[in-house]
């Protein structure tokens, strides 16, 4: 049996054409008993998320059943989806084999990720494999390479930093506030506008232990109802000013044409609060929020160009380690390739023992043919002759699985010696 990847990502497809090719909700059972009436199709997992839809299968047949199971695959989605063929040519890709083993630790280890190291594949690819094995669509091919797929994520996870460091803009934001503050626990937190990336960054600081997140916005209605949210609360936006003074961390994002908080209003607030440190975070574009208030004591001021600059060393950062990641995952695709060779031959390792476990079954059915012995003799001769069975069928068996570079050879041999049919 071979490894077959059939599939789309954020690399070779939009976002239209993923959305149109998703197995969500209701479409992933039928999808997968649909993959599992095909001739070659013997196993299959499918995974199914905003950024990729991929179809993992165990195949029949050699390069032949290779080519003949791509072709079946691909007519299977254009049918199951109903996009034409042409549509799918330049969107799909296929892994075969070593290839496809590859893939999938890549995948698992977020490697082939849009944001390289993040987390949220490791458990797509968890549910997915979860999912296959409850509706009986794997065997042992799939069962093992997924296994095999979530342990090496792990163990990449483990021994790199590839997991590490801000990649976005919000989630930077917050790592810094926690450098600042140590700790998050019981920090006060003020939106001031209800931009996209603030928001995101409420949700990581929320996730971080931050007591209350207020929101001031220009559009009321539209501050209540992103307060609620966070299980916090909303002020007309006139009263900004008042609220910086209990707030710890404040994240700008008003879209005002100009600086909405000025150096002299910092300089007031830091002067009520008795000069505790407060993080500004402005990812406004134009910036809301003067510079000149770096200059102040206990002020900490960050820009989007700032965060940018994190960003960008963190990727690299990020990149360092997924060379080393890559240098786990080529070991562990040769570990599994030899466990998938095998498999080859496991067929002639049960053909060989039923062989022997009959000559000497024949051989002891004549021996009390012939002779009479009570049921306690019989018994230490059965276990005698399955013990010198036993031994000489253990050296091959053995060779068989151990000996990768010569298996064809000794397959071949042993089928003919024992003459135990096949090729």
């Amino acid at each position: 049996m071979r490894v077959l990847v059939a599939g789309l990502n954020h690399k070779s497809a939009d976002v239209e054409v993923r959305e149109k090719l998703a197995f969500s909700g209701e479409k992933l059972e039928p999808g997968l008993r649909a993959l599992l009436a095909l001739p070659l199709v013997k196993e299959a997992v499918i995974i199914s998320t905003c950024n990729r839809v991929e179809i993992y299968m165990g195949i029949e047949g050699g390069v032949e059943g290779g080519e003949g199971a791509i072709r079946q695959v691909k007519q299977f989605i254009s049918s199951f989806h109903q996009i034409p063929s042409g549509l799918l040519e330049k969107a799909l890709y296929f892994y075969t084999d070593t290839a496809a083993v590859r893939h999938i630790f890549r995948v698992t280890s977020s490697l082939d990720s849009m944001v390289v190291g993040e987390p949220q594949i490791l458990g797509q690819v968890k549910d997915s494999f979860q999912f296959a094995l409850g509706k009986k669509a794997t065997g042992v091919l799939m069962n093992k390479l997924m296994k095999k797929a979530i342990s090496v994520a792990k163990k990449v996870r483990t021994e790199t930093k590839v997991a590490e460091n801000a990649v976005s803009i919000s989630f930077a934001a917050v790592e810094l506030a926690k450098k600042i503050f140590n700790d998050l626990a019981g920090k006060r937190v003020l939106l001031l506008g209800a931009g996209e990336m603030a928001e995101l960054a409420a949700r990581y600081l929320m996730t971080n232990g931050v007591s209350e997140i207020v929101v001031a916005n220009r559009t009321f209605e539209r501050g209540c109802e992103l307060a609620r949210n966070f299980n916090g609360r909303a002020v007309t936006f006139g009263l900004f000013k008042q609220e910086m003074v209990h707030s710890d961390i404040v994240l700008c994002s008003t879209g005002a044409p100009s600086y909405v908080v000025l150096k002299q209003d910092v300089h007031d607030i830091m002067k009520e609060r008795k000069q505790r440190p407060v993080f500004l975070i402005d990812i406004s574009v134009p910036r809301n929020i003067d510079p000149k208030v770096n200059g102040l004591e206990n002020v900490y001021l960050y820009d989007v160009d700032d965060l940018q600059g994190v960003v960008d060393s963190n990727r690299n950062e990020r990149e360092k380690e997924a060379g080393k990641a890559e240098e786990i995952i080529a070991g562990e695709v040769e570990v599994f390739e030899r466990w998938m060779a095998g498999l080859e031959s496991v067929p002639t390792i049960v053909a060989f023992r039923q062989k022997a476990l009959q000559i000497g079954e024949g051989e002891l059915e004549k021996l009390f043919n012939r002779n009479s012995f009570d049921e306690g003799q019989q018994k230490a001769i059965r276990h005698m002759a399955s013990s010198i069975v036993n031994k000489l069928i253990h050296p091959p068996t053995a060779a068989l699985k151990e000996d990768a570079e010569d298996r064809d050879i000794l397959i071949a041999l042993l089928r003919k010696l024992y003459d135990l049919g096949g090729d």
